[in-house]
């Protein structure tokens, strides 16, 4: 198969209304059956099955069975990275934005992207990060652990011995799709998620990729890196302005 007939191949599966929409019900990372994903995508269990199997045939699930039951997930964070970018490209020429409903809202002031931190939250904290010269940016879309960062992230209750770098490194800039601009990916994305929930700053929705900061954690998220609601509405004014 030649690579430009595999790109169109992939491309098709990811173009069905029916099959991004389970992808997208798998973004957070977690392991779904194929009943749940037959509801995301409101198509019937029987339609679910044959979508299903295009996407394991085509590298973009992976799948799990457990007793009598199947599990499906995205097959890695590859996968999950090539649906945020594809994500973040939009038409020159775009139709009026319609106003968000609140579980879009949601969604974009912070969610799961795979199992790291993204919407508006995740970008702050990224960026308060590089100025407290905790992270900072290298090529190759990396992020550098600074040894004030490596302290910081140690008190807050992540392992960094435990952290294995991929072929990317340990930290990535990964492009979030609603804010156009990165926020913190990689294997120390997926330690900071962890550990902000685990420090019970952050709560993962039960129903949704979307996260939820308790009055703890704006207490903390002011403390230790100066973030804020009206912080993050000033994030929200200067990107319009730069799009």
């Amino acid at each position: 198969m030649s690579a430009s007939s595999s790109f169109t191949d992939i491309a098709a599966l990811i173009a069905d209304p029916a099959r991004s929409a389970m992808l997208l019900a798998l973004f957070d990372g977690r392991a779904l059956p194929a009943g749940e994903l037959a509801f995301a995508a409101a198509i019937t269990p029987q339609t679910a099955s044959s979508h299903l199997a295009k996407l394991l045939a085509g590298g973009l699930l992976a799948c799990e069975t457990q007793g009598r039951h199947r599990y499906y997930r995205l097959a890695g964070a590859h996968v999950a990275q090539a649906i945020e970018y594809l994500s973040a490209i939009t038409p020159v020429a775009q139709a009026p934005a319609k106003p968000l409903d609140r579980q879009a809202r949601g969604l974009r002031f912070a969610r799961c992207c795979y199992n790291h931190l993204a919407g508006q939250l995740g970008v702050a904290i990224t960026q308060a990060l590089e100025r407290r010269g905790f992270i900072r940016g290298e090529e190759g879309k990396r992020f550098e652990l600074l040894p004030a960062g490596a302290q910081w992230f140690t008190e807050l209750g992540v392992d960094l011995a435990l952290i294995k770098p991929t072929r990317q490194g340990s930290a990535r800039q990964c492009l979030d799709w609603t804010e156009r601009t990165h926020h913190l990916a990689g294997p120390l994305g997926v330690q900071l998620l962890n550990a902000l929930c685990a420090a019970d700053w952050l709560r993962r929705s039960k129903d949704s990729r979307a996260v939820l900061v308790t009055p703890k954690g704006w207490a903390q998220l002011k403390a230790q890196l100066n973030l804020d609601p009206r912080s993050l509405e000033n994030l929200e004014h200067k990107q319009a302005l730069a799009g």
